[in-house]
Formats: structure tokens, sequence, C-alpha cells
């Protein structure tokens, strides 16, 4: 029998529940890079990292503003939201090389959004049978890297592709 091990999910496992003060994505920018695991900022939104991912590299684009929905957004926010996506995609896409990515939001609880109340824009980099047996019949979902070494990857090569240095 092969053994999968996923030990950063014990900390959540035995660690204490508590209700959150105040909105996760409003908090969230304000708290060190390393606790909040904000890849990036721009303007009017942010890249966070998603900590129950779906695959690796699994990133929320999120804006600061805190609204429910995508039509209360301004519309330099939402050009910022689009923009800061695509380069969401091409960072993964030069750590990862997926074949494929989603992108999506639920907007509203029955939608399935688990922060209904702040709006926010999954990345979901994919590969050719990621959904594969695990999923199927052990509900379970393999994720293949740490979250934490993730994060420091990816804001490795975000800084790569998008820090530009002045040319004097």
């Amino acid at each position: 029998m092969d053994h999968l091990y996923t030990p950063w999910r014990m900390a959540y496992i035995r660690g204490e529940k508590t209700p959150s003060s105040g909105c996760l994505f409003c908090t969230a920018p304000t708290q060190p890079p390393a606790q909040s695991q904000v890849v990036a900022r721009s303007q009017h939104v942010y890249v966070i990292m998603n900590r129950y991912p779906y695959n690796n590299g699994h990133v929320m684009v999120v804006p600061f503003a805190h609204v429910a929905s995508m039509e209360e957004m301004l519309p330099d926010a939402l050009l910022d939201l689009m923009q800061t996506t695509n380069r969401a995609i091409a960072a993964l896409r030069k750590l990862y090389n997926p074949a494929a990515f989603n992108i999506g939001a639920n907007i509203g609880q029955a939608a399935g959004a688990g922060i209904a109340e702040h709006f926010h824009l999954h990345v979901v980099p994919r590969w050719p049978g990621d959904a594969n047996f695990m999923t199927v019949t052990g509900d379970t979902r393999v994720i293949a890297d740490t979250i934490e070494n993730t994060f420091h990857e990816l804001v490795a090569v975000w800084s790569q592709l998008y820090t530009h240095k002045d040319e004097t």
C-alpha cells in the first residue's frame, strides 16, 4: 500500500477553531507576507495562496475593497483584477507548466463561496489526470507540495517576471 503524507494538514486538524474577528480578506494584506501568504499586490487587488487548495499553485485574486460581488467594483479595480489574474496565470505557467487553468468565482453562499462577503477570483492550475481515483473513491485531494513551499517559489517567479529594476 502506498502512503500519502500531508503533514501541513495536522496544524489545521489539531489547531483551535475560533471564530475569526473581521474579514480574512481584509486583514490578510496587513499581516507579514510569510504569515498571510500574500504573493503579490497591485493598486486595487492582491494575490494570495489558497490555504485549502484544489491543486498545487491554487491562488486567489482579491480586491482590497470589501465587496461581495464583482458588480460592486469600480472600473479601474475590475481592470486591475483581470490584469493581475493574467499575471498570476503567467507566473504559475512559468513555475509549474500546467496544461490548463480554471478561473472562477463563487458569488454568494448558495454558489459555494466560503467567504461570501468578500469577492475573490480563484486561479487553479490543472494537469491531465489531476482529479484522479483518490478524489473519486477516497474523497481525498492529493497536493504534491506544501503551501509554504509553493508560496516561496511563486513569490520568486512573480518577482522575476514583474519586478522592474531602474536602468540608470
